[in-house]
């Protein structure tokens, strides 16, 4: 077994970034839009919050945001 001590915080490990590739990014920004014309068609009264709430559950099955799940 090896032991690595660090002595510093500039010698700690730092993990490797999260990029996302370009359906990801694609994704995200479809996902966003659709989250922002729901919430209006909701505020308009045009459908009920069930109704947004299943749109919405429909919307991450079909993009698949990536920062969906963090939020």
């Amino acid at each position: 077994m090896q032991v690595t001590k660090i002595t510093s915080p500039a010698d700690a490990p730092v993990p490797a970034a999260h990029r996302l590739t370009e359906k990801q990014f694609y994704d995200e920004i479809n996902y966003y839009r659709a989250e922002k014309l729901t919430k209006k068609m909701l505020d308009a009264g045009l459908i009920t919050s069930d109704e947004y709430d299943r749109i919405l559950a429909e919307a991450r099955k079909i993009f698949v945001p990536y920062l969906a799940k963090i939020l």
